[in-house]
């Protein structure tokens, strides 16, 4: 394959070398049934519960808080429907916001059809949940809100720190959508305030098919699936041990850098914006830098198609919005709830960049972008 330029780290990661052989291992060595009584059994378990300590110290948790899922998906339609189920008989309103992931907005819309009210809160220009114009959604009965802590699409950094506290001086449940900020910044539940919180290997370093949950003591939550006792009694099945040591092994290491790291990325980041920036005057930034994630941004070439950008550019790998919408050539409903207009909207990239990224990498990205870009705006 020729050499390319990866900066669709939103979209997936790859796997870190220490990880693969950490699964390596436990398939090798911790394979038994940790359910089991016997040793092989016992040595898988003892691992399996390492690896919950390393997910619960990267967020701040305890361990006995985290829940092993099978991705971010399921993570969050754990605690929606979980919450929804336990709390329904104190009332039926939720609220979230226009701006969230489909695994987040279907099971909302699932329970609306359920019965249940939902209210979605729309975003300000920059994509920005505002907790004031939040507030004025709650009303006496609602039960639970979920407001992502970073957008998958721009990279905008929601106010969930003031957002969780107005949660709690109602007593409703907060969850909060980590899945694309778990590991490229610190996040501290007891910080955040919040009561559930989402994570998704994938997105960290970690295989495909393995996430978490954070699930605060003490907060109700039904069971979605059923089965026997595993993940105490909140996700039966047997453990997937080599994924969630996997998972495990990534928190560890993104742990020791996290700071150095985010800071790297962010400087990365400013480079390719200036570079762009010099050359294309029509660009267009998204998210302010300092409201957005580190290694993220989303810019835009108005009157040009992300897609062709993207066709012309055979070894840039980049996404023209999230990854799930990069066939479509309808405007994707964050920036729909952004009221981004329609060229801004279909002109979009968004250009992500993880620990492998290098500086060389991003001049030589920029580069290439600002050409094709430059020669498709001549072409009229």
């Amino acid at each position: 394959m020729p050499q390319f330029i990866y900066l669709d780290y939103n979209a997936t990661t790859p796997v870190l070398r220490e990880v693969r052989q950490e699964i390596q291992e436990v398939l090798e060595r911790f394979w038994g049934n940790p359910s089991s009584s016997h040793q092989l059994g016992q040595k898988a378990k003892e691992r399996l519960e390492q690896a919950r300590s390393f997910v619960a110290k990267l967020i701040n948790a305890s361990p006995e808080e985290i829940i092993f899922t099978s991705g971010g998906t399921e993570s969050n339609n754990m605690a929606i429907l979980g919450v929804a189920m336990a709390l329904s008989k104190r009332g039926k309103h939720m609220i979230t916001s226009k701006i969230e992931h489909p695994s987040v907005l279907n099971p909302f819309v699932h329970l609306m059809e359920m019965g249940f009210e939902v209210d979605f809160v729309s975003p300000n220009k920059t994509g920005i949940i505002w907790p004031e114009k939040l507030a004025t959604f709650f009303r006496p009965d609602t039960i639970l809100c979920s407001v992502m802590l970073a957008n998958n699409e721009t990279g905008a950094l929601q106010p969930v720190k003031k957002i969780g506290e107005i949660c709690k001086q109602r007593g409703i449940i907060f969850h909060t959508d980590a899945a694309q900020a778990v590991g490229k910044i610190p996040i501290d539940v007891q910080y955040i305030g919040c009561d559930l919180l989402t994570i998704a290997g994938h997105k960290l370093y970690a295989p495909k098919g393995i996430g978490a949950l954070y699930i605060k003591k003490g907060v109700e939550l039904s069971n979605i699936l059923f089965g026997a006792g595993q993940e105490m009694g909140k996700r039966p099945g047997t453990e997937p041990v080599p994924g969630a040591c996997a998972l495990g092994k990534a928190a560890l290491l993104l742990n020791q850098k996290i700071g150095q790291e985010s800071l790297r990325q962010t400087q990365l980041r400013e480079k390719l914006f200036t570079m762009l920036a010099s050359k294309v005057k029509q660009i267009v930034r998204f998210v302010p830098a300092d409201k957005c994630l580190p290694n993220t941004l989303a810019v835009s070439f108005p009157g040009l198609s992300g897609t062709s950008i993207l066709e012309n550019l055979p070894h840039v790998m980049a996404s023209t919005g999230a990854a799930c919408h990069d066939r479509s050539v309808a405007i994707s409903h964050v920036l729909s709830a952004m009221g981004v207009d329609r060229p801004a909207a279909l002109g979009m990239l968004r250009l992500s960049l993880g620990i492998f990224t290098t500086e060389e990498e991003i001049e030589t990205a920029a580069n290439r972008i600002t050409e094709t870009v430059l020669r498709l705006y001549d072409k009229g």
